[in-house]
């Protein structure tokens, strides 16, 4: 009997500050996030998802052009990966605590095609969904992640349209419910990709129970990953693939390795193979994975 095949993200950069005290070089350029995706895909992952960041600050970043270079360099660099470029920018809401109808500066709203302007650029073969809203922190950092079902629906349409498969990244159960809504409307082509995001503060817990209740919400016949943030990344990654579903990890999630000892991509991404093997799965390679996803090839 074979094992089962698990597709293995590592989520090498994300929009998040950095602890300064980090010892390692963080990806922050395009060669740098390059250099590791590449380090991820040695060390066995099956799929690369990417932010980019702003060269001189290091903070996150939308700019079309940092993901054109970023995903050339690593095209041209001929590494075999699945590309999973996030699209969760543009929804970002500091309401005016004087007035909460007004917005503050700082935030970052856009319409569908301007969030998706980088995906129809660079085409990659996954792209993520954020089917959510909630108050969120990063730090001290408050905000509101504004996601409307209108905007949602308009780029899955977008998504169709460019050939690019979304990954629907649910926060709690409302966002399940509303995946659903996206596929029975005829909105997500193919095989559903659905993915839980657990620990998020005012979101939905990184737990088993969860999990579990989560993946009781899916229609049949779909590819689901569950990952925890922080401390909670690799007893999740478990947790996941004890109950069938995909694992994710990577530095924009999650710093150490364990408790002051820090993590590169490349650890991280060992560490999840261990424990696929270990739980009597084994890893996707990037082919196989695409098999999975049923993921066209959009561009080369």
């Amino acid at each position: 009997m074979s094992k089962r095949k698990v597709i293995l993200t590592c989520a090498v950069t994300g929009n998040a500050p950095v602890n300064p005290k980090y010892p390692y070089e963080y990806p922050v350029t395009p060669k740098q996030i390059c250099n590791t995706v590449i380090e991820a895909a040695q060390a066995g992952a099956s799929i690369a998802h990417i932010h980019v960041r702003d060269p001189e600050t290091g903070e996150g970043s939308r700019d079309v052009g940092l993901f054109k270079e970023t995903v050339s360099r690593i095209r041209d660099s001929g590494v075999n990966i699945v590309l999973n470029l996030t699209a969760g920018m543009g929804a970002l809401f500091l309401p005016d605590p004087e007035n909460e109808a007004q917005a503050l500066p700082g935030s970052d709203m856009l319409n569908a095609e301007d969030r998706l302007e980088h995906v129809k650029d660079c085409l990659p073969e996954i792209a993520s969904l954020d089917i959510t809203t909630g108050n969120q922190e990063e730090g001290p950092f408050e905000f509101v992640y504004l996601n409307t079902t209108r905007t949602l629906r308009q780029m899955a349409r977008l998504f169709q349209e460019y050939g690019v498969k979304p990954e629907l990244e649910a926060f709690q159960a409302g966002d399940v419910l509303f995946g659903n809504q996206l596929v029975e409307e005829g909105l997500i082509d193919g095989i559903p990709m659905y993915q839980f995001v657990l620990g998020v503060k005012w979101a939905s817990p990184a737990t088993p129970d969860t999990m579990a209740y989560l993946k009781s919400l899916l229609p049949q016949n779909v590819n689901w990953c569950g990952f925890g943030i922080g401390r909670q990344q690799m007893p999740m990654a478990a947790q996941s693939i004890l109950m069938g579903g995909n694992v994710r990890i990577g530095l924009e999630d999650n710093l150490y390795m364990e408790r002051g000892v820090f993590a590169t991509n490349g650890a991280l991404t060992e560490r999840a193979c261990s424990i696929i093997e270990n739980l009597g799965a084994s890893v996707a390679t990037p082919d196989e994975a695409r098999d999975i996803l049923g993921l066209k090839a959009v561009a080369s």
